[in-house]
């Protein structure tokens, strides 16, 4: 346990840094975006992009809320596994080492991850497999493969349920070395700098604010309802429900300013926590869900969320 806060929080300096130093250049790709829409919501999936969520928007916000600017944003899957390894003789960044095992939906510093299957399985589900990238690699495959289903909510408009999975395809015997317990995002979220109003749910209608000066690193808090929203001035939210999340929520805004360009480097940033052994052949399964709409709107769909699938975990198959 020591060695893993030990380990989360060099990451979390690691992180900082970057930051502040700016990523590597990432190679400019068109957008291919694949998209449900059913007049309250439209979220969309980039093709070109890992498979990742690039857009949310809605009636009460017609722009794309997502930020995108970098393969490490967006609202993706990402994981950690395996023993931290300094690979800088192979080409591993100098700020991302030592790293763990770390496959990235989007893609790793400077390159974008690789779609192998995508298709609208009926007018309202988006389905995706990936290939993801090591984060700390500039252009490394992992050996994994991703899926996910981005879909509505039934009989919740204003409600998309995301159900991820990953299958891990190392070699048992391969350098990052048997399960460990890491700390799992589930999901990665970046949203728009103007969506800086950050609170936690509590249930009945009540929230917390979370305050956090602008980072990396982020702030840290444990949501009851296992919720948050960010809100925007005028009041229009953003709520992530994951109830496969166990420890802390990581968030807090990066940069300064309102902006609400999605591709502008300050955003906004929610990551719930779980923690997992994953090993070499693991198969990991979680569900998330994202609510647009206000305060009130967003209370609401929490609150029915909560009675349905409060118990809900992961699931994590370790041959």
């Amino acid at each position: 346990m020591r060695l893993l806060r030990v380990s989360i929080a060099i990451s979390i300096l690691i992180q900082a840094l970057v930051f502040a130093q700016g990523e590597p250049p990432v190679l400019e790709r068109a957008s291919d975006l694949l998209t449900i829409d059913n007049g309250t919501v439209k979220v969309g999936i980039d093709l070109n992009k890992g498979a990742s969520i690039t857009w949310l928007s809605g009636a009460v916000y017609p722009k794309n809320l997502v930020n995108s600017v970098d393969p490490g944003r967006l609202i993706q899957q990402s994981y950690y596994a395996g023993r931290s390894l300094n690979r800088q003789a192979d080409g591993q960044h100098a700020a991302w080492s030592p790293w763990t095992w770390n496959p990235i939906q989007g893609g790793g510093v400077g390159s974008w991850a690789r779609v192998t299957e995508s298709k609208k399985t009926d007018e309202a589900t988006l389905y995706a497999e990936t290939i993801p990238k090591l984060w700390d690699m500039p252009n490394e495959e992992a050996a994994a493969v991703m899926r996910q289903w981005t879909a509505f909510e039934p009989d919740m408009p204003q409600v998309v349920v995301v159900r991820c999975e990953l299958i891990c395809k190392r070699a048992p015997d391969d350098r990052w070395g048997p399960a460990a317990i890491r700390p799992q995002e589930v999901p990665a979220c970046y949203f728009t700098r103007n969506f800086s109003a950050i609170k936690s749910y509590l249930g009945d209608g009540q929230w917390r604010e979370e305050m956090q000066p602008p980072g990396p690193p982020w702030g840290k808090t444990t949501p009851p309802r296992k919720a948050m929203a960010c809100f925007n001035a005028q009041g229009i939210g953003i709520g992530v429900f994951s109830p496969s999340s166990t420890q802390y929520w990581n968030f807090g805004p990066h940069g300064g300013g309102q902006s609400a360009d999605s591709a502008a480097g300050p955003c906004i940033h929610v990551a719930p926590i779980d923690r997992a052994a994953l090993g070499p052949q693991s198969i990991y399964r979680y569900r998330y869900w994202l609510i647009l709409g206000s305060a009130a709107e967003i209370a609401g769909r929490f609150d029915s969320l909560w009675k349905k699938y409060s118990a809900e975990r992961a699931e994590l198959i370790n041959p």
